[in-house]
């Protein structure tokens, strides 16, 4: 049986489209539940596949809101309903920062641990390792590996062309990677990716599979999917809400 499996829960970029959600991931593996962003849309859809005490911790790329807003449904839900303490976050200083101004006081709900650029968090029996990408404020990818049987995947969070995969190390099995935009709206000093951006990044990183994601709504998905996989050299995904990508 695979040892880690990523469902989506959300994957549109800067706002969920019409009956969409934003960028939020679930990561079983390792005997834990891990939640990787979670936007607005996110927390909903989570519930639809475990329950919300049975998560084991939060993982925030960055605190733009797209990628944390569900975070304040999450405390509440742990606070009140549930009665529940002390739940795993992990994020930036930043990030922290921005979920205190709008939930209050963090502690006793949420257990906030710091993470930074070549940072790592053992979870279970996963190994996260993280990096600063090139965007607007301090965003870090995400590395998952399970000891279990030694496979990996990768998460770009938001990215300009100035960061690479490569930073996450190699065999990398699954790349779930920002593609906000079509090639025509590339631009200089945009600090998010293209599909066609995407595909070459992670053709040059030697990953074994690769997942689009991040897509601004509107984005004509097909046309994202086939600038990916020119790009990419072989055929790619495209991420849309519960899919399941097995590793």
């Amino acid at each position: 049986m695979p040892d880690l499996a990523i469902t989506v829960l959300g994957c549109c970029g800067s706002y969920p489209g019409p009956g969409q959600a934003c960028s939020g991931y679930l990561i079983r593996g390792g005997g834990v539940n891990v939640v990787m962003d979670l936007g607005p849309g996110a927390l909903a859809n989570l519930q639809r596949h475990i329950g919300l005490a049975d998560i084991d911790a939060v993982v925030l790329s960055h605190r733009h809101a797209d990628h944390w807003i569900d975070l304040t449904g999450l405390e509440t839900a742990w606070k009140y309903a549930l009665g529940l303490e002390g739940l795993n976050v992990y994020g930036t200083a930043e990030n922290r920062a921005a979920a205190a101004a709008v939930i209050g006081e963090l502690d006793p709900v949420i257990d906030w641990h710091e993470i930074t650029d070549a940072g790592h968090a053992r979870i279970g029996g996963l190994d996260l390792d993280f990096s600063a990408t090139d965007h607007y404020v301090d965003t870090l990818a995400v590395r998952v590996g399970s000891s279990a049987d030694g496979v990996a995947a990768a998460y770009s969070a938001d990215t300009g062309p100035g960061w690479s995969f490569t930073e996450l190390g190699p065999a990398i099995d699954l790349a779930l990677c920002e593609a906000t935009m079509l090639a025509d709206g590339e631009s200089e000093g945009l600090l998010h990716l293209s599909a066609r951006q995407a595909g070459a990044m992670a053709k040059a990183a030697g990953v074994g599979r690769l997942v689009l994601t991040h897509l601004q709504p509107g984005i004509d998905r097909t046309a994202s999917q086939s600038e990916g996989a020119a790009a990419y050299g072989s055929p790619v995904q495209v991420a849309h809400e519960h899919a399941v990508f097995h590793l």
